[in-house]
C-alpha cells in the first residue's frame, strides 16, 4: 500500500470516529479532537503538501458528515495541516517535544481561527464559551490522545522496507 492509501485511510477514519464518536463524549466542557491531532501527526510525519491535503480532505468529511457550515472545517484543518508540516520540515521531526508542542500551539489557533470565522460569519457564538469554557478542556483531551496517535500514525505511516541486496561475490583468479 502506498503511503498515499495510508494518509487517506487515516484521515477518513479519523474523520469517521470524529464526527460518530469523538464528538458526543464531553469531558469538563471539551471534546478530543481526534482528527485535527491525527491531521497534525501525518503534517508532521509527511510535510506540508501531505498535511494541506489531508486537512481538507478530513476538514470536508467533518463539514458533510456533522452538517456543519461547508467549508469551514476544510479551510482550518487545510491552514493547520500545512503549518503543522512546515513546522517538521524546517524544525526537525525527530525532536521528542515536536508533537505536543504542535498540538498546543495548533489546537489553540485552530479555535481561535474556528471562532472568528464563525463570528465574521454571523453565527452567534459566545467568546467566553468557545476560547475559555471549550478551548481548554479540548487542549488537555488533545494532549492525552496526542502521544497514541502520533505513535500509530508514525507506525502506518513508516517507511517501506528497502528491497535486500544480494551480495556479491568478487571471484579473484
Amino acid at each position: 500500500m502506498t503511503s498515499g492509501v495510508r494518509i487517506a485511510l487515516l484521515v477518513f477514519l479519523a474523520a469517521l470516529f470524529q464526527a460518530s464518536v469523538f464528538s458526543a463524549i464531553q469531558v469538563l466542557g471539551g471534546t478530543p479532537e481526534v482528527l485535527l491531532v491525527t491531521l497534525i501527526s501525518i503534517a508532521l510525519l509527511r510535510g506540508s503538501i501531505a498535511g494541506a491535503a489531508a486537512g481538507f480532505a478530513g476538514g470536508l468529511i467533518v463539514d458533510v458528515a456533522t452538517f456543519g457550515t461547508l467549508g469551514v472545517t476544510s479551510l482550518l484543518f487545510t491552514v493547520a495541516g500545512f503549518w503543522a508540516g512546515r513546522y517538521g520540515e524546517t524544525t526537525g521531526r525527530d525532536r521528542a517535544h515536536a508533537p505536543l508542542l504542535a498540538i498546543v500551539v495548533i489546537t489553540l489557533l485552530v479555535g481561535l481561527a474556528a471562532y472568528t470565522l464563525n463570528f465574521l460569519l454571523g453565527e452567534d457564538v459566545s467568546a467566553r464559551q468557545a476560547l475559555v469554557t471549550t478551548l481548554l478542556p479540548t487542549l488537555g483531551l488533545n494532549l492525552i490522545v496526542g502521544g497514541p496517535i502520533y505513535a500509530l500514525c508514525r507506525w502506518v505511516l513508516r517507511p517501506a522496507e528497502p528491497p535486500r541486496q544480494s551480495r556479491e561475490v568478487e571471484v579473484v583468479v
